[in-house]
């Protein structure tokens, strides 16, 4: 039988890959996606998405969606209480792991795995030490669609807020930028593809420049 799992759900692509490996492979089941959203904007934490358009996705993507409701510039105390309040709830129902996009930072695989282990869960990595540049390719060839949400002009000009993810975009990219934005470079919206059963429908909104980042605003249509 499937081993259920909840699914850290974040709105971008390594998500939604991540979600296509372990539905693809068919020995796990995915019960719910969890999500971080802060509750003073209503928005997909870091990626600044507005919730409606995080419900939609759930939607089409056939899953119920537990929202972790956390403060703006949330602190670490506080977000990992809250985070394991809402695992308890999915441990509770015999849901014993969490899956994750992440790709290849170390460091952040090891704090999810030992926040897990104190309460009894285990971590599950599906794209972990995926090649990135053979990642942005399957996105693309698998029939996957985003577009960038967040952009951090550190790295990357602001006019890479709003762009779609198509060949042109990861050709533009400069060197020493990961093509999956695993360093954080950028952040994404997956609005099609094959783990959707319907595309979410949006228009593309004013960019603005917050806390150090190059947000691209989204409205539900």
């Amino acid at each position: 039988m499937p081993e259920d799992v909840l699914f850290c759900w974040s709105g971008g692509k390594d998500s939604a890959m991540a979600l296509h490996a372990l539905q693809s492979a068919r020995d796990h089941r995915v019960t719910a996606l969890l999500t971080t959203v802060t509750e003073q904007f209503d928005r997909i934490s870091m990626h600044g998405v507005r919730r409606a358009l995080l419900e939609r996705q759930a939607e089409s993507i056939g899953l119920p969606l537990h929202a972790v409701l956390i403060p703006p510039q949330c602190v670490n105390v506080t977000y990992e209480a809250r985070m394991n309040q809402a695992l308890h709830e999915h441990l509770g129902r015999g849901v014993r792991r969490v899956a994750f996009g992440d790709i290849f930072l170390e460091d952040l695989r090891v704090y999810r795995e030992q926040n897990l282990a104190q309460i009894g869960m285990e971590a599950l990595f599906p794209i972990w030490k995926r090649d990135s540049h053979e990642l942005a390719r399957d996105f693309l060839r698998l029939g996957f669609q985003a577009i960038t949400v967040c952009v951090d002009p550190r790295v990357l000009d602001s006019s890479f807020a709003g762009r779609v993810l198509d060949e042109s975009f990861f050709a533009d990219l400069p060197p020493g930028v990961d093509p999956c934005g695993e360093n954080g470079e950028f952040h994404t919206f997956v609005f099609d593809g094959p783990v959707f059963q319907k595309p979410i429908r949006f228009a593309v909104g004013e960019k603005v420049l917050r806390d150090g980042f190059y947000f691209c605003d989204l409205l539900p249509e």
